[in-house]
């Protein structure tokens, strides 16, 4: 059977039927990067094909299921990590003080075979002493799936300090990935993220040029340390913030695999993205905070769908505290579901042809690209950050966004919209605040932001 396909002067009169007087002007909408969505999409509004595929299959997944394990205890933390393995998980990224050093950090992972589940880092500016750390636990083995994700530049910018000048924090970096790429060759050394862009309130045009800004300063100093460039190409893996806008988050990690193809050819070598996506802590609810299983199954779908290789979904009950293991094994099963049950992983590309969606990729590309050309000129990411520059960028963005809350141009389930007036409670873990060393470079910091919680002030204060 065939359906017949409207024009679209049809669909223009059934729209404004619809919409009972309102102009069609109205279903257009302007975001914070000052790109417009459209109503409708067709072939002579789509634009150019994308074809953004992940490059391979994680050891027959789709994606690579990854959890975030945090902790000072080791004997907890190794607890957790087996836990998550059996349960369904391929690999974890650690932090908290079991990083500290070999002995705590080996005590941790006793018992996970390095060679068969990757194992990670999270730990800011003291990246290269907990990689170091990690290379000895590893005891050696040439086959270990490490994980280094040394990342000082989105430290320093979350943190507005550090222990000594920024540009020594790069090098010491680079010189921990040259020393231990020839034993690890199959370790991966830099986390190029722009995730603390999106959680201070950024933009995705700016997330994305953060990134790879990141990804520059980064390979630049791997290269200055004597790695080969193409070695330090494919020890970088970038990532971005994946919310419950499931279709941004999507055409986002699609984006960033077209800016890295270009941002590759640079170097002169043509490298596959490795692209690790981690769920938002901004859009999490802190009062009510069951909803939050509702926006990490939006921000798993979009990972997976747009195609990350590597998907973190954060504990539901992240913006209370610590995440524990019901929490951890919630944000786990998500993922089992969506990859076993949804098969979301069975298509490759699977939005390919989608004309808004492919439309949408290839503007946020650009956009990006346009960004972070506007970074580099500037001097860099890092001349940029000390210079408030970027700061004062993504501090409008997010009074955009803020606004747009308050004005009820957006809304929150269960923050600003069908609000809950005895949320079921929640468990959290006990945890300590990480330390921000000072005494070295400085710049106006990218905090955080939650954006439920200003609404949950006025909530608590009624």
């Amino acid at each position: 059977m065939t359906f017949p396909t409207p024009s679209p002067a049809e669909w223009k009169a059934l729209a404004e039927k619809a919409l009972k007087g309102k102009p069609l002007e109205s279903l257009v909408h302007l975001d914070a990067d000052n790109l417009v969505t459209r109503p409708l999409y067709a072939g002579a509004t789509g634009g150019e094909t994308v074809f953004a595929p992940r490059p391979s299959d994680a050891d027959g997944r789709a994606w690579d299921l990854r959890t975030l394990v945090e902790g000072d205890d080791p004997a907890a933390v190794n607890a957790a990590v087996l836990a998550d393995l059996q349960g369904g998980a391929a690999s974890v990224v650690l932090a908290g003080a079991v990083l500290a050093d070999s002995e705590p950090l080996g005590q941790a992972l006793d018992g996970v075979a390095l060679e068969l589940a990757a194992v990670g880092l999270d730990a800011g500016l003291d990246g290269p002493d907990a990689a170091n750390a990690l290379a000895v636990a590893a005891k050696g083995s040439p086959r270990a799936r490490l994980m280094f994700h040394m990342d000082p530049i989105s430290a320093f910018a979350a943190a507005g300090a550090a222990p000594r000048a920024i540009g020594e924090h790069l090098t010491l970096a680079a010189n921990t990935a040259a020393r231990h790429a020839g034993a690890y060759p199959e370790a991966t050394f830099f986390m190029a993220s722009g995730r603390v862009a999106h959680e201070a309130g950024g933009s995705i045009a700016q997330e994305l040029a953060f990134a790879c800004a990141n990804a520059v300063a980064l390979i630049g100093a791997a290269i200055e340390a004597g790695m080969d460039p193409e070695a330090a190409l494919k020890g970088t893996v970038l990532s971005v913030a994946v919310d419950q806008e499931y279709f941004d988050g999507l055409a986002k990690v699609r984006a960033l695999r077209l800016m890295w193809r270009t941002l590759s050819n640079a170097w002169g070598h043509e490298t596959p993205a490795r692209i690790e996506v981690r769920s938002s802590r901004r859009m999490l609810s802190g009062r009510d905070p069951w909803p939050n299983l509702l926006r990490l199954t939006a921000a798993g779908f979009a990972g997976a769908v747009g195609g990350a290789d590597a998907v973190v979904l954060d504990g539901f009950t992240r913006a209370e505290g610590r995440p524990d293991a019901f929490a951890r094994r919630q944000a786990r099963n998500t993922q089992l579901v969506l990859m076993e049950e949804g098969s979301l992983g069975r298509v490759d590309d699977p939005a390919a042809g989608s004309w808004y969606l492919d439309h949408r990729t290839r503007e946020l590309a650009e956009a990006g690209w346009a960004e972070f050309q506007v970074i580099e000129a500037e001097g860099g990411l890092v001349a940029a950050l000390s210079g408030d520059l970027v700061q004062s960028r993504v501090a409008r963005a997010r009074e955009g966004l803020e606004r747009s809350l308050k004005d009820g141009g957006k809304q929150m389930v269960g923050v600003t919209k069908f609000v809950d007036p005895e949320p079921l409670p929640t468990t959290v873990e006990p945890g300590r605040p990480a330390p921000v060393a000072s005494g070295g470079d400085a710049c106006t910091p990218l905090t955080p932001v939650r954006l439920a919680a200003p609404f949950e002030a006025g909530e608590a204060a009624r």
